[in-house]
């Protein structure tokens, strides 16, 4: 199954290009800039030591892949999204975007839609099956790759289209929690600005949740 990682020359997206690489999957960076997405993509094959990433412009990843994920920041979230709408017809679409206060990080402002990855539901309509996951796993940790992630991913989204992402992201070596319907996104996108605050408060980089109790646990 081929992803592409829209933003992923950015913060988030390198580490997840880099983590699904190895574990097997085809995996193509967009940027806005096709340079910059076939830039970072030539920098991440060197350090792999194979040429498995391809990297070129948002749309263009948009149009090849079966699963999208969007890693930008929320300034560019909107933009983004319209940019590819026609290209994510029939698609599974990943929203890893959070809506941080721009002035202060340990805040999240939320859309009208009620979060971020509602917005891109409202947006692309119901011919695209969206899907929220990953807000909650530091950059920093996922760029390590030789690093153990010991937190969980809640995912919420298309009751069709959650399994393939829960799969996806199991591929990245990190526990998945299913939250159910698209609503729970409203409460997952703010434990990103809780986080950072933890990060901030403790001096570190890779705060992270763990859900207890569950049967599979």
């Amino acid at each position: 199954m081929k992803i592409a990682i829209l933003g992923g020359t950015g913060e988030q997206g390198p580490g997840l290009a880099l983590r699904w690489a190895r574990a097997g999957q085809e995996v193509i960076i967009g940027s806005r800039q096709q340079e910059k997405g076939e830039r970072v993509a030539t920098e991440l094959n060197q350090e792999l030591g194979k040429d498995l990433l391809r990297g070129t412009d948002n749309v263009t990843a948009a149009a090849e892949a079966a699963v999208v994920f969007i890693t930008v920041p929320y300034s560019a979230h909107v933009k983004t999204v319209e940019s590819v709408k026609d290209q994510l017809k029939g698609k599974i679409f990943v929203d890893v975007s959070v809506p941080l206060d721009p002035d202060n990080a340990r805040r999240v402002i939320m859309p009208t839609a009620g979060s971020a990855a509602e917005e891109a539901k409202h947006i692309l309509g119901d011919d695209v099956q969206v899907v929220c996951a990953l807000q909650n796993i530091s950059a920093h940790l996922l760029r390590d790759i030789e690093a153990e992630i010991d937190c969980d991913v809640l995912i919420c989204g298309d009751q069709n289209a959650r399994p393939t992402v829960i799969e996806l992201v199991k591929k990245l070596g990190i526990h998945t929690v299913d939250v159910g319907p698209l609503t729970a996104a409203s409460l997952i996108e703010p434990l990103t600005a809780l986080l950072i605050r933890l990060n901030i408060r403790n001096k570190v980089h890779s705060a992270g949740i763990r859900i207890t109790g569950l049967p599979e646990r």
